[in-house]
């Protein structure tokens, strides 16, 4: 591969044996980044928006049997396509990459917007997904084009508060337009955003030229997308369309284990592999994209069942559920901003995931101990801790995967962190979902009074109020004493995260463009780790 030098660069010397470049105009580099940060919302906003409005969805187009699919449909295509897209840009450039994703995620957002039934609303999402699989993954190899390592990471904090900020605006977004101008809406709000975003790269983002010539990994995409789709059905399906110990079910867990068994013999010898097998031979990346993973399971396992916790618990509404959860957006977008200046100024950061770990693994805890009775203000206090707890980790771990490796793997490396961290939030998500479903129903088995029938799977805020007294109370204490210990159970796997962010190398922040030959990415990891000083 031919050594890439991006057109639009920061440099203060010529350390590391790169070339200078004249600094871009932070005016531009301001338009572009704004630009990323909309495609990155639109993409994380997409995972989130349709939580609140299935219900009215399918009862408008008839297809309550194939509701689950809305979401699964655009996790799936996105996820697969994550380490495609990564791939792809590295070898022809991420500009026009990134500007035919943002294109196709709108052609997504049409059909799903026109939908006359199911069908069509499923094809869709999953057109979405094969656009938005790329959005998150581009914006951050395309901010790896025009900044450094160092200087990046001052932009890669305000990155890391797009998806908490998803995770609660989708739900209330969603919400809003069922009950007000239409679910319908959720689509045709992509439509300006993703425009502007477009626009703004056309116009301020300058594009590099062809850095080699493109090889399809054509079976390492179809070995990855059989174990991707086999993963994700099952922590979709599992426990829940279907039985954990379903022929289904076991049936797809073998196809995921032969599929990957697969993946790893078609990528050994793949000329331009989607998933590099190099990668795994730097201590930085194993380590990091572990810990990145531990940290998202405990995120999906506490903001997937908290706002629906805040609601049948304290009682507060649906928007003021989301509300208490932004508390969390604070601490998370705060620290996360906080750590990057502090990275750039200083180019030490190894502290950070530690103590995020830390701070992650005691909020765990305290949150543990919530009862019926804890107050409001308490639970928004360990939200904020929570918040704090990704803040200071999540961000900073995608920049030391990316100072692993020369800039001309960026996008490669990035996405192969993404796509792992994305399987371990399904597998950690679909954990928490069963551990927590069986605990209820055993809760309320046994503390129920006899005669009494609650069924699981209809619990609602809204029909919790139409229990007595006496049922209602036996509810709401089965949810808490159901949900609580769960995070408990999470700070042990936080311990092994803090582990991995003991056992990093600080290796010092690149303070200008990398352009080393992607051939040498294994020897320059290992030299640089070797000896970080």
């Amino acid at each position: 591969m031919r050594p890439y030098s991006g057109q639009v660069s920061t440099n203060t010397g010529a350390a590391n044996g790169s070339t200078s470049e004249p600094t871009a105009p932070k005016q531009r580099i301001g338009l572009v980044f704004a630009g990323l940060l909309v495609a990155m919302l639109l993409g994380s906003l997409d995972q989130m928006v349709f939580s609140t409005a299935l219900p009215t969805i399918v009862g408008e187009l008839h297809g309550v049997e194939h509701m689950l699919w809305v979401t699964t449909a655009y996790l799936v295509a996105s996820t697969i396509m994550m380490p495609i897209y990564g791939k792809v840009g590295d070898l022809v450039g991420h500009k026009w990459i990134y500007l035919g994703a943002l294109a196709i995620f709108l052609v997504g957002s049409v059909i799903g917007g026109l939908a006359p039934s199911m069908v069509w609303l499923i094809v869709g999402r999953a057109v979405q997904g094969i656009g938005g699989g790329g959005l998150m993954i581009l914006s951050q190899a395309i901010i790896a084009d025009v900044v450094p390592v160092r200087e990046r990471s001052k932009y890669m904090g305000l990155m890391g508060g797009v998806f908490g900020v998803a995770s609660v605006v989708g739900p209330l977004l969603g919400g809003w337009f069922t009950s007000g101008i239409g679910w319908r809406w959720a689509f045709w709000m992509n439509l300006p955003l993703g425009l502007l975003a477009m626009i703004l790269a056309a116009v301020f983002l300058k594009a590099p030229g062809r850095r080699s010539e493109l090889k399809l990994d054509v079976w390492g995409i179809v070995t990855m997308a059989a174990a991707v789709t086999s993963v994700i059905l099952v922590t979709s399906w599992g426990g829940t369309t279907f039985a954990w110990t379903s022929w289904v079910i076991i049936g797809l867990v073998a196809v995921a284990v032969c599929s990957t068994v697969a993946l790893v013999w078609v990528e050994r010898r793949a000329a331009e592999p989607i998933l590099p097998p190099h990668l795994f031979t730097s201590r930085n990346f194993v380590l990091a994209t572990l810990a990145g993973m531990a940290l998202g399971v405990a995120m999906f396992g506490t903001v997937s069942y908290l706002p629906t916790y805040l609601q049948m618990v304290t009682g507060v509404s649906a928007t003021e559920s989301g509300l208490m959860m932004v508390a969390m957006i604070g601490g998370l977008i705060i620290m996360a901003t906080l750590t990057g200046q502090l990275a750039a100024r200083t180019g030490r950061y190894k502290w950070m995931p530690i103590l995020g770990m830390v701070v992650m693994a005691i909020a765990l805890a305290l949150m543990s101990t919530l009862t019926t009775s804890s107050s409001v203000t308490l639970i928004v206090f360990y939200l904020f801790l929570v918040g704090v707890g990704i803040g200071l980790g999540q961000q900073i771990l995608v920049l030391i995967v990316q100072n692993a490796f020369p800039d001309s793997e960026v996008g490669t490396a990035t996405a192969a962190n993404n796509f792992f961290r994305e399987i371990g939030a399904s597998l950690g998500g679909a954990a928490v979902g069963a551990i927590f479903t069986s605990r209820l129903t055993a809760l309320l088995a046994e503390r129920l009074p006899s005669g009494s029938t609650v069924d699981v799977n209809s619990l609602t805020p809204a029909s919790l109020k139409t229990f007595t007294d006496a049922v209602r109370t036996v509810v709401v204490g089965a949810y808490n004493d159901a949900l609580t210990p769960i995070f408990l159970m999470l700070v042990p796997l936080i311990v092994v995260g803090l582990v991995l962010a003991i056992s990093l190398k600080e290796v010092p922040l690149r303070t200008s463009h990398d352009t080393s030959n992607a051939a040498d990415s294994a020897e320059l990891t290992e030299a640089t780790e070797a000896n970080p000083t």
